[in-house]
């Protein structure tokens, strides 16, 4: 069990690098150049900051999709199973 905190949190890291390094800019570029960080709405004297949150919900898929495929491809999800 030790073992999948120490490899979630390097798959964390790594997650987070292609999200700030790869993707945002290339969704702020779609965007006509605009940093997805600092995307927010102004009401009254607060900012809503959507871009940061956008950003969170990326990480999350990212990280669940390869915890979803890693279980999948090392066929952990058989180990539950009662033999036949």
């Amino acid at each position: 069990m030790a073992v999948g905190f120490i490899l979630g949190g390097a798959i964390s890291k790594v997650v987070s690098g292609l999200v700030n390094d790869i993707i945002n800019p290339l969704i702020g570029s779609l965007l006509g150049g605009a940093n997805l960080d600092q995307l927010a709405w102004q009401l009254g004297e607060n900012k809503i900051m959507f871009g940061a949150f956008v950003n969170t919900v990326i990480d999350f898929i990212i990280v669940a999709l390869v915890v979803y495929f890693g279980v999948r491809i090392l066929k952990l999800d058989r180990l539950d199973k009662k033999k036949e």
